[in-house]
């Protein structure tokens, strides 16, 4: 609750800074300053152990959505500064595999379940608040949306949720057994903080972006030190 109360809260934020902005220059709405983006992206674990790597499976996804303020150099306005606030999220999928994240050990448990009962389907999901900073660059500030534009940033992110999902229960020769789904949710294993460098190239409304996690996604000792790296397509605007 304390959590989803701080979301509101610097959304509110940004959005009232936003307003306050449009009222001191009434031009900011003629132009597209990636206000307002969504990312969709290719979701890779880098540096995960072959024994895991093995049993990854599908097409690893994220989803993030940020609120940005964007302050443009007045000495030269193709350059510019953007922070805001937004969530991050991945999901990693499995095959034959249980990851037990509400296991009481030292070490986070990658259960390969080959001759056993497993889900046909089976993901491990992460989601964090997250605020983006950025310095962009806009080849042509007084039409961005029809513009080459560029941006190096990071963002640093808070920990809300852990979970796994599996659905559809197989006995140990594949063979379906109910479409039972099964959710646990646990945090204990992960870093509460996630540190990631940023970078888009695009044109107009539409950029490619990239995002490499600087830290582990597991707390020192529990699990490998693996890296999130995401790849994919920005829309923005307002």
């Amino acid at each position: 609750m304390k959590k989803l109360l701080f979301i509101f809260l610097s959304l509110a934020t940004v959005f009232n800074s936003f307003a306050q902005e449009k009222k001191k220059n009434k031009g900011l709405m003629s132009r597209t300053s990636d206000h307002f983006m969504v990312q969709l992206s290719n979701d890779h674990w880098v540096g995960v152990p072959d024994s895991i790597k093995n049993k990854m499976t599908g097409f690893a996804r994220g989803a993030n959505i940020y609120i940005m303020m964007d302050k443009r150099f007045k000495a030269n306005p193709q350059w510019g500064a953007a922070f805001g606030v937004g969530i991050g999220s991945s999901n990693i999928f499995f095959k034959n595999m249980n990851i037990d994240i509400k296991a009481k050990a030292n070490k986070l448990p990658f259960n390969i379940l080959d001759s056993l009962a497993r889900f046909k389907k089976y993901k491990l999901a992460t989601v964090f608040l997250e605020i983006p900073i950025e310095l962009r660059f806009t080849l042509d500030p007084a039409n961005e949306s029809k513009s080459f534009k560029a941006a190096l940033g990071v963002k640093v992110g808070t920990l809300l949720n852990v979970h796994t999902k599996g659905k559809a229960l197989l006995d140990k020769n594949g063979t379906a057994i109910n479409s039972y789904t099964a959710k646990e949710n646990g945090k204990g294993f992960f870093n509460s903080t996630r540190l990631a460098a940023t970078v888009r190239v695009g044109y107009g409304n539409f950029s490619l972006f990239g995002s490499y996690q600087l830290n582990n996604i597991f707390k020192d000792g529990v699990a490998s030190p693996i890296k999130l790296f995401q790849v994919g397509l920005t829309f923005s605007g307002l």
